[in-house]
């Protein structure tokens, strides 16, 4: 396909806008976000979405899962369309950007060809994938990986929040369960901005990121049993501290990712403690630890160690321990002629950029596996992300979304 001219730019003060807009509902209580899957701001957040896409004379589709699908037709009726977007759900402590950018940045690419009556051979959709950031519903990407035929429909609609409400259920309540069977649309490829959530391309001062790979994850819901005591009178002999095995495996968690240095990472972020009394030794713990790494190898090495080291410091301590995988994907590695038109977009538009492995999951990681797919990705401040503290640029936008245009009207063809 022919590339378009360099003078071909979105607006960036109207996606700014947008994303201030989105940003009032589900407001957190630090200036971010708490727009959590299913709940009623997920629900009004994606009633906006809809009507400016309907402004912009897309037609929505809507799958059983929830996934949004806004279509800006192709001339040739015969063409696969090339999809692009993100997400519209926020962690509990989110930011204004994570995944929302993805989102309208993708709107903004049909406004502007809209604007420039530009018209392409394949169909343009704009994506909202339900469920990206797993908080509610474990695990990430939930809706996305349905999608991609990874995980079975019936089994993530009986995924439970900590209040024990089915996902299936609260996608009925908020009334944005469609009726499209889900997986059945094919694409050309898809495309996905998002701020890269590191520090990296800030830190050299580059416009954009390439994102040539994506980390693995593994996911391990850990449950170490003891028994709850009191706390002043119980003797330290006669101890079974729950809380102390804990953290013990968390230190194994923290020698485990360094032994793989620079790349793989490690962390438990999820910790739930019983019964988290003061005066209570506690008597259980269930944690997830988090495991990452772009080689698949150096993931199942640090799963083996996390188990058979846990399961030592447990049978020493007269703990139980018990382990589930919860969630995890293998390496991925992007799309080489979409990586490629992105990578000149930038070059044309004249934007400082660089490869990078993204470090954080993305619905991307999972559609890769049914169609041709890359992700460019923009500067965040300090790297700083899931934070209500989460900040970017105006400029850092346009840039991304720039290059997201230039890379989505290249791969669905101008139409002179």
């Amino acid at each position: 396909m022919a590339a378009p001219g360099e003078n071909l730019k979105i607006n960036g003060d109207r996606l700014w806008d947008s994303l201030m807009e989105m940003a009032r509902i589900g407001p957190g209580v630090a200036g971010g976000n708490n727009r959590q899957t299913l709940t009623d701001a997920d629900a009004e957040g994606r009633s906006l979405f809809k009507q400016w896409c309907e402004d912009a004379g897309c037609e929505m589709g809507l799958d059983t899962m929830g996934n949004m699908f806004a279509m800006r037709p192709g001339t040739d009726p015969e063409a696969l369309p090339v999809y692009v977007g993100s997400h519209l759900d926020t962690q509990p402590t989110g930011g204004k950007y994570d995944g929302v950018l993805g989102v309208l940045g993708a709107l903004e690419v049909i406004r502007t060809l809209n604007d420039l009556d530009v018209k392409t051979k394949h169909p343009i959709v704009v994506t909202n994938w339900t469920n990206e950031e797993g908080t509610r519903y474990a695990p990430a990407m939930l809706s996305s990986g349905v999608f991609a035929g990874v995980h079975a429909e019936d089994w993530a609609k009986a995924r439970v929040d900590a209040e024990g409400k089915a996902f299936g259920d609260e996608l009925k309540r908020i009334g944005w369960e469609g009726d499209e069977p889900v997986g059945a649309r094919k694409m050309h490829a898809f495309f996905e901005l998002h701020i890269e959530q590191g520090p990296i391309l800030e830190a050299e001062g580059k416009d954009i990121g390439i994102v040539t790979h994506g980390q693995g994850l593994s996911w391990t819901q850990v449950t170490i049993t003891g028994r709850d005591s009191h706390t002043g009178s119980t003797p330290m002999p006669m101890r079974k501290n729950a809380g102390l095995g804990m953290a013990r495996v968390l230190q194994l968690v923290d020698e485990i990712a360094w032994s793989h240095a620079p790349h793989a990472v490690g962390a438990a972020g999820h910790i739930d403690v019983y019964p988290n009394s003061r005066n209570v030794i506690p008597g259980k713990v269930v944690f997830t630890v988090d495991l990452r790494s772009p080689d698949l190898a150096v993931i199942e090495d640090m799963e083996a160690r996390l188990k058979t080291g846990a399961q030592a410091i447990c049978d020493e301590m007269g703990l139980e321990v018990a382990f589930e995988k919860v969630g995890g994907f293998d390496p991925v590695e992007f799309d080489a002629t979409c990586v490629g038109a992105l990578r000149a977009a930038a070059e044309r538009l004249g934007y400082s950029h660089r490869d990078i492995i993204s470090g954080a999951g993305h619905d991307a990681c999972w559609i890769n596996q049914v169609a041709p797919t890359a992700m460019v990705m923009c500067p965040c401040v300090g790297g700083l992300s899931h934070n209500e503290a989460e900040e970017i640029s105006k400029d850092w936008a346009t840039a991304g979304a720039d290059v997201l245009l230039h890379a989505v009207v290249e791969t669905a063809g101008v139409v002179e």
